[in-house]
């Protein structure tokens, strides 16, 4: 229970939370949804929601929920809104509501909004960005619909969903990776990192071909990208001194110290205590990561 409560306090903070998003009905809707109070409706009654942008659902996960609601009960409403004849579409709680199908429950206790199509939509891109779960294509074509459907700014997305603005570029650029890719990324054999490191790669077949050796072969990250900095120039490894000299390692932990902050590569040439650091770009976009993790107003 200490979990759920955590989970809950911390959904609350992000963004402007659910509730910004959840207009009063007007006066000519029924009582029960100007409440906003709970009230238990039939599951059969409740159809699925047409503007949900998660793509998968962990069935293990699903069951442990089933489970818990068997034993339970649901701990947070469902969100709902009416239609016609009776029926309800589903806006938030997607989980909640099909768990508590698994789970043989008759009814689910649901919160009814008066909403539009749009705010609907909305609402649930929102919600499924506010999960810890969902996969990195997934975070990207939810930020990508806001942008579509909604016309915001990165900086609206960012401050609607609680994220930071460098965060919702990166994820947006996804969307540039082959759809073969994509669905690698996807489905877990590429991770969020390896996927930025492919995108340093211009042409779509060198990118699949890349990918398919970074997954074959089990590469880390920093290997993925060492890799593709390979391919981006082969005489790189040549041009190295054949006697490297050593690197002082405090030199080496600022460097990778640096790398794991700003997400980009950096190089520290160190000569008797002067020198200068050096930091690898692949597009503006990552340009515009570095200048706001540095603290610069962009120009």
């Amino acid at each position: 229970m200490t979990n759920i409560a955590t989970s809950e306090t911390k959904r609350r903070a992000l963004g402007k939370g659910l509730d910004s998003l959840l207009p009063r009905a007007q006066s000519a809707v029924p009582t029960e949804v100007e409440s906003g109070k709970p009230r238990e409706i039939a599951i059969e009654l409740i159809d699925s929601n047409p503007f949900q942008t998660r793509s998968q659902i962990n069935v293990e996960q699903l069951s442990e929920l089933a489970a818990s609601i068997s034993a339970n009960g649901v701990v947070q409403p469902i969100l709902v809104r009416p239609t016609a004849e009776g029926r309800f579409q589903l806006i938030a709680g997607e989980r909640r509501w099909r768990a508590s199908k698994l789970a043989g429950k008759a009814t689910v206790p649901a919160i009814l909004r008066q909403v539009s199509d749009e705010q609907a939509m909305e609402i649930t891109i929102v919600e499924n960005l506010q999960r810890e779960d969902l996969n990195p294509m997934e975070q990207a074509r939810a930020f990508e619909r806001l942008s579509r459907e909604f016309h915001m700014t990165q900086e609206q997305i960012a401050h609607r969903t609680g994220k930071d603005r460098a965060s919702v570029a990166n994820f947006l650029r996804l969307l540039r990776l082959p759809s073969a890719v994509q669905v690698r990324v996807e489905s877990g054999e590429l991770t969020f990192g390896h996927a930025r490191a492919l995108l340093a790669l211009e042409h779509a077949e060198e990118i699949e071909k890349a990918a398919q050796r970074i997954f074959s072969h089990s590469f880390s990250v920093r290997q993925a990208e060492e890799y593709v900095q390979d391919r981006l120039d082969p005489n790189r490894k040549v041009k190295k001194d054949p006697k490297p000299r050593l690197v002082d390692p405090n030199v080496r932990d600022a460097q990778e110290r640096l790398q794991r902050a700003l997400g980009l590569k950096v190089v520290i040439e160190d000569h008797n205590n002067r020198g200068k650091v050096i930091i690898e770009y692949a597009c503006v976009e990552d340009f515009d990561t570095l200048i706001e993790k540095l603290g610069a107003e962009p120009a």
